[in-house]
């Protein structure tokens, strides 16, 4: 940390035409002038959202997070020796984060961006109250703006990291950061719900952006919500609560809950079509039809160029990218409501124990499933859209034009592609508008069924909560109800898995729930072979296995570096 504080610029140019969340220091202004004046306040506020981590396809070669989960197999791996590689090698250490690549773009620099985040924050709120402004009503709205970038970041760094020191001021050069010690995580997190709180309660700090390009991806009430929401069922679930304090899961569930609640009555509302959702950038009206994003990153890409970097031959792709893994195939439900697949009786996963009773089909798996699962994956034989003037169906199976090929990138390695995120009205290089929504109200739903589950379930608001995701117009799922405790909590943490396929939190839940060992081992694909005009044999197969699973890889190790700087205790197993 101490280098951070060293090394920290505290100036700021302004540009008159700039983008207001791009204003970046000039090192020719100082502290005192930049408070002196209302827009260089502003621009100071500002330069505080440039460490936030780049998410969506911006893990090191263009590549999704889920490929670093048991959601994909990136086709990258094992041909190129990147990220992908290092990961499921199990690379990781003190010194190595194949994920922590920050080189170029690049997303990574985890631990050295939240603090500075923290202290870009905090140096705010010391000086704000005094600062020259043109109003009153900038002053609170600024410095609720600022709560809740502390918060943000602090949420950042403990869920990659564990419990951090709770620091509320500039700390200087001369700093004994020694003497810093680690709070515990639930300390931090009843820091954040603190500093969101206090954010919510401020009247001159908004709901959502209207109108206002420049602002598009700043902090809101609504953001707010978002992280009180994550930030407490992650503290009430096993990883950080071992003892299952109920107290945590009555919170996290009451924090949810009053989030719903505020969110609906400021209009906020799921929407209807999924897959059209994840190719759009959300409007900025006072009425907007996108009622459902929370937070969208500008510096994220979100749907521009996915169909070329995670895409098929057909479309001229570059590469195959992140293929959904045949693990979260199955986890997508049949139409009835019905799980296909109960499990595996075998270890590798090439032996589904199938629920007869489902209507699940081994030799046409992907008929009747739940329509999430078409906006989600593009499978043998699938309607890819028309390409050029012509029909396109994916052909991944044997020999096909988008079939199995471990030696070559742009090839599937498990008979999938993705079809999440991806317009399939562009071709080639072609780039589109998307942006990358890393809050939305579904999640928030999701968030509290779980809790109020946890806390009081089964009850009908944790099924009410789980079932305005399933059954909203596009997706149209049977409701879920009549099922006990442990019955629904398997439910809900599928939902995740299906609702949220993509959308990097599938890598956290694992490790929160801490099952890792269980799901991280291995994934597997399925390989088609054509026999005939329109026939085909079928058969899964093992696409790689993995050593990034035990629980050491349940929380990242704080870089050495850090260790040696502060005499931090190193977080188990590293």
């Amino acid at each position: 940390m101490k280098k951070i504080f060293i090394i920290f610029l505290i100036i700021f140019i302004i540009q008159g035409c700039a983008d207001e969340l791009d204003i970046t220091p000039d090192g020719r202004t100082s502290l005192v002038d930049v408070f002196d004046d209302h827009y260089q306040t502003g621009a100071y506020l500002n330069s505080g959202y440039s460490y936030i981590y780049h998410h969506g396809l911006q893990y090191f070669f263009w590549a999704f997070l889920a490929g670093f989960s048991d959601e994909a197999h990136d086709n990258d791996a094992p041909t190129e020796n990147l990220s992908q590689v290092q990961w499921y090698n199990g690379a990781l250490t003190p010194t190595t984060n194949p994920l922590d690549f920050a080189f170029a773009g690049w997303n990574g620099n985890y631990y050295n961006s939240s603090w500075q985040g923290i202290r870009t924050a905090n140096v705010f709120l010391a000086n704000i109250a005094e600062a020259n402004v043109n109003n009153e009503a900038d002053r609170a709205q600024w410095t609720a703006e600022a709560k809740v970038q502390r918060a943000y970041y602090y949420w950042e760094l403990i869920k990659k990291y564990g419990g951090m020191p709770i620091v509320t001021e500039a700390l200087d050069i001369n700093t004994d950061f020694k003497s810093l010690e680690r709070s515990t995580f639930d300390d931090c997190v009843q820091f954040i719900v603190n500093d969101c709180k206090e954010a919510i309660a401020e009247p001159a700090f908004p709901w959502r952006i209207i109108n206002n390009e420049d602002n598009r991806g700043r902090f809101t009430k609504a953001v707010a919500y978002a992280l009180m929401s994550q930030a407490t069922l992650f503290n009430a679930s096993p990883l950080w609560n071992p003892s299952n304090d109920a107290a945590k899961w009555q919170q996290a569930a009451q924090v949810s809950k009053e989030a719903l609640e505020a969110l609906a009555a400021n209009g906020y509302g799921l929407v209807s079509n999924y897959a059209d959702y994840f190719i759009s950038t959300p409007d900025l009206s006072s009425s907007p039809a996108d009622t459902e994003t929370i937070l969208e990153l500008k510096n994220s890409p979100g749907t521009g160029q996915v169909h070329f970097l995670n895409g098929i031959p057909g479309v001229a792709a570059f590469k195959a990218g992140a293929t959904p893994s045949q693990e979260l195939v199955d986890a997508y439900e049949m139409q009835n409501g019905m799980a296909p697949i109960l499990g595996y009786s075998d270890e590798k996963h090439l032996s589904p124990i199938i629920n007869t009773a489902s209507g699940y089909d081994e030799q046409n798996p992907y008929e009747n499933r739940d329509p999430r699962f078409y906006a989600t994956v593009l499978y043998n034989q699938a309607y890819y859209g028309d390409v050029q003037g012509a029909p396109l169906y994916i052909e991944s199976f044997v020999d096909g034009s988008a079939g199995i090929r471990n030696d070559d990138r742009r090839f599937t390695h498990n008979g999938y592609y993705l079809g999440k995120f991806v317009n399939r009205q562009l071709f080639g290089g072609a780039g589109g508008a998307g942006k990358w929504k890393q809050y939305r109200l579904a999640e928030i739903y999701l968030n509290y069924a779980e809790a109020e589950n946890e806390a009081n379930g089964p009850t009908q608001a944790a099924y009410n909560a789980v079932n305005m995701v399933r059954t909203r117009p596009s997706v149209n799922m049977p409701p879920l109800s009549g099922l006990s405790q442990e019955q629904l909590r398997e439910r809900i943490r599928n939902e995740r898995r299906v609702e949220l396929a993509f959308e990097e939190n599938r890598f956290w839940d694992v490790r929160r729930w801490k099952i890792l060992n269980e799901t991280d081992r291995l994934t597997t694909g399925m390989q088609w072979t054509k026999v005939g005009e329109e026939a085909f044999t079928v058969k899964r197969i093992i696409v790689d296995e993995r050593q990034s699973y035990t629980d050491r890889f349940l929380v990242w190790p704080i870089p050495s570096n850090e260790i040696s700087n502060t005499g931090f205790e190193q977080n188990p197993g590293w």
